[in-house]
């Protein structure tokens, strides 16, 4: 089932729409703001649905938020360095909002921008694309860029995630959905026991301020080896908090890899993911501190969700050993995750 309908208006007095897909027992909701998933409802061992993903009830106070809840972020998702890079010769100054660095693209990050809507249905199961035009120069970044997303929900209990991105001339595209995930129930208490397991045997070394320092390190014998699995809260003091970005150990091509397993233990809810992006960014939600007020009225703790947020490397546009960012005419950016949902 497939509805559209406005639920606020943006400064401009733009209508903000939620589309919501619903089949068999799992539904989403997706604004246009941000082309942003409000709400992924799934059952848990006991057939009870409940709301798994962190947000607001009232769209606009994403606009009032750096906590970044189910946006598509872009048009470069994570930190790139000091806020510069050098491209063809030229070098590019982007705003810088965390430190004197840039965190998904300051204040031209497109999740807080209100996307072009059309939903549609896919051999029957409910899907919606959001479109954006981003122009030569916004946020600092070259070339005009014309970008798609569509979700799709089918009723096995996947949700996919296409990403499209054709850009004019050469410039850094990373795009991501930055949901944070809590299996029990969104507002439910801190994620630490859930249950994670990757397939990624490396990730990248970081400083201080969580800038790539350049090197790549195995995670075995250290606190970021999730190769076996483990409860996501045993090793995470000794992290210091989750927000590094994991490789994957194969390296997709075109067709997805799965690499994520979660587990949740009390509801039995299960999640799987799979990509066809080189890594994934795990944040353990460490910026939480009960201060953002979510869906429902309850204040989200630290620690409260945990995002997989699959992507391209942080800097890489400063990192030439990194696989390249950089997108143009002759290299559309395609990629595809998928979020599958189950329980045992």
């Amino acid at each position: 089932m497939l509805t559209k309908q406005v639920v606020a208006q943006t400064n401009d007095g733009e209508p903000i729409y939620v589309i919501t897909l619903s089949i068999g027992d799992y539904s989403a909701e997706i604004l246009s703001l941000g082309a942003n998933l409000k709400t992924l409802k799934t059952p848990d061992r006991n057939k009870k649905v409940v709301d798994i993903v962190l947000g607001f009830d009232n769209p606009l106070d994403n606009l009032r938020s750096t906590t970044y809840f189910g946006q598509i972020v872009g048009r470069f998702a994570n930190r790139i360095a000091k806020g510069t890079f050098s491209l063809g010769g030229k070098q590019y100054t982007l705003e810088t909002n965390e430190g004197g660095n840039s965190l998904h693209s300051g204040k031209s990050n497109w999740g807080w921008r209100n996307w072009h809507v059309e939903p549609f249905e896919l051999h029957g199961n409910p899907g919606v694309v959001l479109s954006l035009f981003s122009p030569d120069g916004d946020g600092g970044f070259p070339g005009n860029v014309n970008c798609t997303v569509s979700y799709v929900l089918t009723k096995n209990g996947e949700l996919h995630i296409e990403y499209e991105a054709t850009a004019s001339a050469p410039t850094p595209i990373n795009l991501t959905n930055h949901s944070y995930f809590n299996l029990r129930g969104a507002g439910s208490g801190e994620i630490t026991a859930h249950e994670v397991k990757l397939a990624c045997d490396r990730y990248l070394k970081v400083d201080e301020q969580l800038i790539p320092t350049g090197k790549v390190v195995p995670v075995q014998g250290t606190a970021f080896d999730f190769t076996k699995g483990k409860a996501l809260g045993r090793d995470m003091q000794e992290a210091g908090g989750y927000d590094h970005c994991f490789i994957l150990e194969q390296t997709p091509v075109a067709k997805p890899v799965e690499f994520a397993w979660i587990y949740e233990p009390v509801s039995g809810r299960t999640m799987k993911i799979k990509t066809t992006m080189p890594a994934v960014q795990l944040y353990s939600g460490n910026f939480l501190e009960g201060k953002e007020i979510g869906k429902g009225g309850v204040a989200y703790p630290k620690h409260g969700g945990v995002c997989f947020e699959t992507q391209y490397y942080p800097d890489a546009p400063n990192h030439e050993a990194f696989p390249s960012c950089i997108f143009s005419k002759e290299r559309p950016y395609k990629h595809t995750t998928v979020f599958s949902f189950g329980v045992k």
